[in-house]
């Protein structure tokens, strides 16, 4: 039978205005496929607004140029998986761990890239079996028929694929996706019973109180031996932006200079910005701000390194307490009066944490989402936690130790990046008490772009990780105590 021209004509006919093309074929010997698509997108639904073979053609174009976008980011997103899997985990770049350093932690993430490598092939010989026409949908036992044709080896793979994946692989599914499903119920009740009582918080108004004054006076040189041998702490590296300021207001900080002493503490590898901070530091002292420069020839541990270092001189035996603030941190200047106060008359505390107030909180979409964040886990977690249970996580910065605290726990270690974390669980593991002030706020600043944003989250997600790794055994045989420091005297 003669094929119809009625397509090659209906081809050449443009429903809108103006002069129709007609476009001769010189061979017509070709098949036509019928298309039955439901849809009304492609058939005329009046006179004026007709959809004819041209439109439908650049339809198909737009699709497949999605499609072909879709794959391509798919591509991509591979890559850069493998990528970051050679980089930080086969080389060992990035975090680095114990297990590492003895060989087991390669070998480990050799295992995880072998079970990414081997799920990518089983998911393209899934496509190919679906291209292929090889999909059977029989009962849940998988069973194939014994008739059934066989039409080459990878056929015949295929089949006994599918029944291991129905024998072993499902039943392992279904048991991770109900774990999965118990994990979010448990994660959802935590949230439920942090914001009950956060707000039975606010409606008690418990909040940690300061007994009586703390200082007799300001103003007379006689009351200065109530202040205690305060140390302030500033870890630095490479910050050109922020130095300035951060040193600015932690020296403008109200205490008797007599009783206060700021390490800055710089890990700068460039010498501009050494030269810089330096310049900073020795304009303070010589308004009269007691001040040193420290600058480590090896960097190792990263921040916990630098603490630790700084930790071991001489004169800080000299001092019972330490706060701590990072580079893009600036404290109010009666910051030390609201929180050394909570340590008087309370032997057992050994953490006084106050809360973070970002300055540049409407920048942008992102800063505002990290706000919301981090306002819930201020407002909610920290907050909860401190008035019952008497522990929380140190945030690394904003914070005052009794330095009694740190040389009981061990100090700073460099087994993880959350160092203050670490050095938190230790303590309290140790019968150390915490206090989360939410009324006395910090100001800083939070990552603005994305990149920065991704550095942060990777190491405070990849660190606690580490650190449950390490923690656990101990986690689980120790008895916390309370902490009973008893006077000498």
């Amino acid at each position: 039978m003669a094929p119809s021209t009625k397509f090659s004509e209906w081809w050449a006919t443009d429903t809108r205005k103006g002069t129709p093309v007609v476009v001769t074929m010189e061979n017509p010997n070709y098949s036509v496929v019928e298309i039955d698509c439901p849809d009304a997108a492609f058939r005329p639904v009046d006179k004026d607004r007709g959809k004819n073979a041209k439109q439908f053609t650049w339809v198909l174009l737009l699709k497949a140029h999605q499609a072909v976008g879709c794959l391509a980011w798919l591509g991509n997103a591979l890559w850069a998986l493998f990528g970051t899997v050679k980089k930080r985990l086969i080389f060992g770049q990035g975090v680095t761990m114990e297990s590492e350093k003895s060989g087991k932690g390669r070998v480990l993430y050799r295992v995880i890239l072998g079970v990414l490598v081997t799920a990518l092939a089983f998911l393209a010989f899934e496509v190919v079996a679906h291209f292929k026409g090889w999909l059977y949908f029989q009962n849940h036992n998988m069973n194939i028929p014994q008739s059934l044709e066989i039409q080459g080896w990878l056929h015949t793979l295929y089949v006994a694929w599918l029944g291991f994946r129905a024998d072993y692989i499902a039943p392992l599914i279904q048991s991770l996706s109900t774990f999965c499903v118990v994990l979010f119920m448990i994660q959802s009740a935590d949230r439920l019973i942090l914001c009950l009582g956060c707000f039975w918080i606010k409606y008690k108004k418990i909040k940690p109180q300061i007994e009586g004054d703390p200082f007799k006076s300001d103003d007379l040189e006689g009351s200065v031996g109530d202040y205690p041998m305060v140390l302030v702490q500033i870890p630095m590296c490479n910050e050109r932006e922020v130095y300035e300021q951060s040193i600015s207001a932690v020296c403008q900080l109200d205490w008797p200079k007599e009783r206060l002493l700021i390490q800055v503490l710089d890990d700068s590898d460039d010498e501009s910005i050494q030269w810089l901070i330096k310049g900073e530091v020795f304009k303070w002292s010589q308004k009269g701000v007691n001040i040193i420069y420290r600058h480590r020839l090896v960097r190792t541990g990263y921040k916990a390194g630098n603490l630790k270092s700084a930790m071991n001189c001489d004169y800080v035996k000299a001092y019972e307490f330490v706060a701590i603030f990072d580079a893009d941190f600036q404290p109010n200047p009666d910051f030390l009066k609201h929180t050394i106060p909570h340590f008087k008359d309370n032997p057992e505390l050994g953490l006084v944490q106050a809360r973070w107030a970002f300055v540049n909180k409407d920048e942008n979409l992102l800063t505002r989402l990290q706000n919301i964040n981090l306002c819930f886990h201020f407002e909610v977690e920290q907050q909860v936690n401190g008035v019952f249970l008497n522990f929380f996580g140190f945030n690394g910065t904003a914070g005052v130790w009794r330095i009694k605290t740190l040389e009981e726990s061990g100090g700073w270690l460099e087994r993880t990046t959350v160092e203050d974390m670490d050095i938190a669980v230790r303590a309290h593991l140790n019968g150390w008490k915490f206090i989360f002030l939410n009324d006395v706020k910090v100001l800083c600043e939070v990552p603005e772009s994305y990149e920065a944003y991704k550095k942060q989250q990777h190491r405070w997600h990849s660190g606690p990780m580490q650190l449950f790794r390490l923690c656990l055994p101990a986690i689980i045989t120790s008895k916390v105590k309370a902490k009973l420091v008893r006077d000498p005297k």
